[in-house]
């Protein structure tokens, strides 16, 4: 039996042994091989329906929202500053919302300084002793800003840790900057200034620590509601 001639070389490197001529054949159909494979994709692609991918919608930005807090003197609407408390403002509206304000009471009033409220304690009588130490079992932290405590802001009340607001809030009755960075100032009211009024002129008695700022009378808080602003008059 003949054999066929080689080069001597190994033949599993024969392909790359052969003329000039014939290897510019080889990669000639190689490329047309490639170029037809590749048209074919682009065809099939073309024909198979496209699957759209849904763009991730953004939620939409918070509605222009103010509170309004029904006292048994009225109702005082209070715009929010977002701005400078985002943390802040969600929280109070959270609980508003979920109705935690609802039957608790102004329990400490410093005539010409503020009136406080926000403790949930206060709406049972027999608590009085601890009115003004509750919360809604957790802190937020500060957020402090350049708004100055003027009449009507409204800010958080808290203890000597300046991370340590929860629910309780105060509304001012006059000029309280030395309150300023020190505190969290959020809102303000928009209306009813007639009633934060009336209510900071409330008969006080002397409190449990000593101050005379407890209310003779009950001062409620029936409801704080969040609503748009567009729906007050």
């Amino acid at each position: 039996m003949s054999r066929r001639p080689n080069s001597g070389r190994d033949t599993g490197r024969d392909v790359w042994l052969l003329p000039a001529a014939m290897k510019r054949l080889f990669i000639a159909a190689f490329l047309c091989l490639g170029f037809v494979g590749l048209t074919a994709a682009r065809a099939e692609d073309k024909a198979a329906p496209k699957t759209e991918t849904k763009k991730e919608v953004s939620t939409p930005a918070t509605p222009n929202e103010v509170a309004i807090i029904k006292t048994a003197k009225g109702e005082m609407v209070v715009e929010f500053w977002s701005d400078v408390a985002p943390k802040t403002v969600e929280n109070f509206k959270k609980l508003a919302k979920d109705g935690f304000y609802d039957g608790t009471a102004f329990h400490r009033i410093v005539k010409g300084f503020m009136v406080q409220g926000g403790d949930p304690l206060t709406k049972d009588a027999s608590k009085e002793a601890s009115w003004g130490t509750g919360d809604p079992g957790y802190k937020i932290k500060a957020e402090f800003s350049s708004r100055s405590h003027q009449l009507g802001v409204l800010s958080m009340a808290r203890s000597a840790n300046p991370d340590s607001a929860g629910s309780q809030f105060f509304i001012c009755l006059g000029d309280a900057s030395f309150l300023d960075n020190k505190y969290t100032a959020f809102g303000k009211v928009l209306k009813g200034e007639d009633v934060l009024k009336s209510l900071g002129e409330a008969p006080t008695r002397v409190a449990g620590g000593g101050e005379k700022s407890r209310p003779t009378e009950r001062q409620g808080v029936e409801s704080v509601k969040i609503v748009d602003r567009a729906t007050i008059k």
